[in-house]
């Protein structure tokens, strides 16, 4: 999804889905004026897209994010910030947040990522996190993260799309329609938000971030989880939600991408890029989800027509 002004409207925080403002009573920032300000909506047939972008969320809040999940959160955490897209006829709505994010780590040492000094790393994170004081508990510090988004366990109604052959699950009847997505139709609305950011005690990276483009019938949304840990691995976990505002239909796929970082290296070596490009290529997000290859994907599909 590639960067492109947007023609908005500036309206009040919508208040639909799991709660994406964490500040406290001893650090009221943001305010109800800077959730308002820092809030953008756009409504397309019967959807209505809304993102929310505010600074890296203060001590106060983090403090009560790390108690609530049990884990310190990455370096950068924003707290407040928010993307939904909600139905308004059926009262439907998927939105992304931090908090519900960082849940869907893996908090046991199943998943532990390992590099010479992690154990101690994980120590210095507990010790220097205000809302911590125990033990060092084990938990995935690379914030692998299996979020699909947030819905209502009442509303959300997915279905995985059956073909023609019950059996044959290997065609799913129900895609993104990606040769739709690649016209040139005008943009309508465009924002990219980040959740989350941890360079891993410069180790790598791990980011969750949020883009959206909404065109006059259909619109694409993508949460990339993108993570790499030097000399060790490289992930990419995509959830697309697509939605046809002529049907009101929304397809939401899943896809897990990952290889080792010695492949991934290797890959972009034999491409022909030099040693230095290897090193940019290897920051960028899209480029790596490009050569990894995918060893997991479901797609989910919803009717919203009543």
């Amino acid at each position: 999804m590639s960067d492109a002004p947007a023609a908005s409207t500036t309206i009040p925080a919508t208040g639909m889905g799991p709660p994406g403002h964490v500040t406290s009573a001893q650090e009221p920032y943001p305010s109800p004026a800077h959730l308002e300000a820092a809030t953008t909506s756009h409504t397309q047939g019967r959807f209505t897209i809304t993102t929310r972008k505010l600074p890296i969320s203060k001590s106060g809040p983090i403090s009560k994010m790390e108690q609530s999940l049990g884990i310190p959160v990455p370096e950068m955490i924003f707290g407040d910030n928010l993307v939904s897209i909600a139905h308004a006829p059926s009262g439907w709505y998927i939105d992304f947040n931090a908090y519900d994010a960082l849940e869907a780590v893996d908090k046991t040492d199943k998943n532990m990522l390992q590099v010479a000094y992690a154990k101690s790393w994980s120590a210095s994170r507990e010790q220097t996190s205000a809302g911590i004081k125990e033990v060092v508990k084990p938990y995935d510090w690379s914030y692998s993260t299996t979020y699909r988004g947030s819905t209502h366990p009442h509303t959300s109604r997915w279905l995985a799309p059956v073909g023609p052959d019950p059996s044959d699950h290997s065609k799913p009847a129900k895609q993104i329609p990606l040769e739709l997505l690649k016209r040139r139709d005008p943009i309508l609305f465009f924002d990219d938000v980040v959740l989350y950011e941890s360079e891993l005690d410069d180790n790598g990276i791990s980011m969750l971030s949020v883009k959206t483009r909404v065109h006059e019938r259909r619109m694409l949304l993508l949460c990339r989880l993108f993570m790499r840990l030097d000399h060790v691995v490289a992930r990419v976990r995509d959830t697309r939600v697509y939605v046809d505002f002529d049907e009101d239909e929304v397809i939401r796929e899943y896809t897990v991408k990952e290889g080792s970082y010695a492949d991934l290296k290797k890959a972009f070596l034999m491409s022909g890029l030099t040693p230095d490009g290897v090193t940019v290529a290897l920051r960028d997000g899209n480029k790596v989800a490009e050569l990894l290859p995918i060893i997991d994907q479901t797609i989910e599909c919803v009717s919203l027509k009543s």
